[in-house]
């Protein structure tokens, strides 16, 4: 009899976690997710350019249930009719994002229009179905020049792509932003529209460097649809000593300013001025309290 009962309980408990388990898969299985697989370009300041891969699974209900695809291979292409060269290949990091960096030396073949055709391609597993992101861009490129222009600091930008001659096409109406790097990141400094392929504008005063008073200058057209994501940058002296102007801000130095001096003396003379009046009332309670005894004997 009590063999049974526990021969009940094991297939009790253990129909319990099949279904358990069974559930949880369910729960998680991938038809409740939705894969999310797209391509981003960012051509760097050397002319190397960035391609950039998100492989992400988004939950059909819940979209903050974001679960990263890790380790999956993607190959780069650059596609132009029926060429297709492949640029490379890397694996999707913990964050599913792929980086592969194409030197600047690399010569893209261009559609008729002179589009770059890029695609990325997961070619997919037993689990996963196969993937493919594709973006076209046109070469731009950005020429910075900081220059004091009559004891100005002047900031300039020359844009322009290149015809199949390599003729120089200047840019028009591409909006442009400038910055400086920050400590979460880059700080805004102008912004504007390129006309005839050019873009001026007085460098702001007060903008702190680094030790030596260096400073990047940060030129960047971005997520534009013709031309994706373009950074040009270029460091000068033109930054504020950061060591120099903290100098004022520090709390002790030889000779404190004269309005330390002040509030000190003043907050002693208030400590002090309150210990006198205390001892001045307890001798007037003292001598109370010995007139109110004398006047209780009598």
């Amino acid at each position: 009899m009590g063999t049974k009962i526990i021969q009940f309980v094991v297939i009790t408990l253990a129909i319990a976690l099949l279904m358990n388990i069974k559930s949880f898969a369910q729960e998680n299985d991938l038809k409740n997710y939705k894969v999310r697989f797209s391509l981003n370009n960012i051509k760097q300041p050397d002319n190397s350019r960035i391609l950039e891969t998100s492989f992400i699974a988004t939950n059909k209900k819940d979209r903050k249930d974001r679960v990263p695809v890790f380790e999956a291979s993607i190959n780069f292409f650059n596609v132009a009719d029926d060429k297709e060269i492949l640029l490379g290949t890397a694996k999707t990091d913990k964050e599913g994002t792929a980086q592969l960096t194409v030197p600047a030396n690399q010569k893209y073949i261009t559609d008729s229009e002179g589009y770059i055709n890029l695609k990325a391609v997961f070619d997919g597993t037993d689990g996963l179905d196969y993937e493919e992101a594709e973006l076209a861009v046109r070469d731009v490129f950005l020429e910075l020049n900081l220059e004091e222009i009559d004891s100005v600091k002047t900031v300039l930008l020359n844009a322009y792509t290149l015809d199949s001659l390599n003729t120089k096409i200047p840019l028009e109406e591409t909006e442009i932003k400038f910055s400086i790097p920050g400590f979460i990141s880059n700080r805004p400094i102008q912004q504007g529209t390129i006309e005839n392929g050019e873009f001026q504008f007085e460098f702001p005063e007060n903008i702190f460097g680094d030790i030596n008073g260096n400073v990047d200058v940060i030129a960047s057209i971005l997520d534009n649809d013709e031309f994706g994501n373009v950074i040009q940058r270029k460091n000068i002296h033109w930054g504020i000593n950061k060591k120099i102007e903290t100098e004022s801000y520090k709390l002790w130095s030889k000779v404190a300013p004269i309005w330390m001096y002040v509030v000190l003396s003043i907050l002693l003379l208030g400590v002090w001025a309150n210990y006198v009046y205390s001892i001045i009332n307890l001798f007037k309670i003292k001598k109370e309290g010995a007139e109110l005894n004398a006047k209780i004997k009598k």
